[in-house]
């Protein structure tokens, strides 16, 4: 449903800048390599990502989300020839050593699964954090030559929403999909979150990757858990503790690193 409402949302905004509802300029090339890009990073490496949410729960899968920059970084040089100097790596790793130890110290309670369940966990975590990655090569590739993000991310959507709806009716879910959208309350939160993210989130990554390096961009992206900081503490009342501060400087600090040297 969220990209669902995500996809609507872009087709009347590619409508208002472009004057059509769809990227009818896109050719052969573009709809193949954002297509599989969509379906990579939305319907396989979300699903994987929700899987290990659920399994081993936030703290674990978190971390190796952490993983995204430096995975991104090894190919995007492997496939894109994309190159960083030793002073933007030591930035990269810095940063997330510092976005690993927040995320390690806010979810340190959480309980410790083991066995198969641990290892099919971290499986699904890294396969969620690989779908992201490959999801912004392959978006960096069909947006080669000028291609617009708007129409990129809507390519991207679609295919994806595609794959996931199919899904959804071969497993007979249909029905109690569209029926959860009675729920208002999850309705508006639904809503809200479609907006921020596959909507203007997702947009606004595709122009980081069209005009910055990919491992540059993954890192600046992957500081999310840094940006919830003081929202955490303002609205739900979380305790800040020392090592949540220290990791957010040493992000901030390998960031801070990373925009300079560039």
């Amino acid at each position: 449903m969220r990209l669902a409402i995500a996809a609507a949302m872009l087709v009347i905004a590619h409508y208002f800048v472009f004057g059509s509802f769809l990227p009818v300029d896109a050719g052969a090339e573009e709809w193949f390599w954002l297509g599989i890009s969509g379906i990579v990073g939305f319907a396989i490496g979300d699903a994987m990502l929700f899987e290990a949410f659920v399994i081993v729960g936030a703290r674990i899968s978190m971390l190796l989300m952490s993983l995204v920059p430096i995975l991104s970084a090894l190919f995007a040089w492997l496939a894109l020839g994309e190159i960083l100097d030793s002073f933007e790596i030591l930035a990269i790793c810095v940063t997330v050593a510092g976005i690993a130890w927040v995320v390690k110290d806010k979810n340190k309670d959480q309980n410790w699964v083991k066995g198969r369940k641990l290892v099919f966990g971290i499986a699904m975590g890294i396969g969620g954090a690989l779908g992201q990655t490959f999801g912004l090569i392959l978006s960096k590739k069909g947006l080669e030559g000028g291609f617009p993000t708007l129409s990129g991310n809507l390519i991207r959507i679609i295919c994806a929403l595609i794959v996931i709806w199919l899904i959804t009716l071969f497993r007979g879910k249909l029905s109690s999909t569209v029926n959860s959208l009675k729920n208002k309350k999850a309705f508006y939160a639904l809503l809200g979150g479609s907006f921020l993210g596959p909507f203007v989130g997702v947009w606004l990554s595709l122009i980081a990757i069209k005009y910055a390096r990919i491992g540059i961009a993954a890192t600046l992206m992957s500081t999310t858990p840094i940006i919830l900081i003081p929202i955490s503490y303002l609205l739900f009342k979380e305790k800040i503790t020392i090592q949540t501060v220290l990791g957010t400087v040493i992000a901030i600090i390998g960031v801070a690193v990373l925009i300079l040297s560039n």
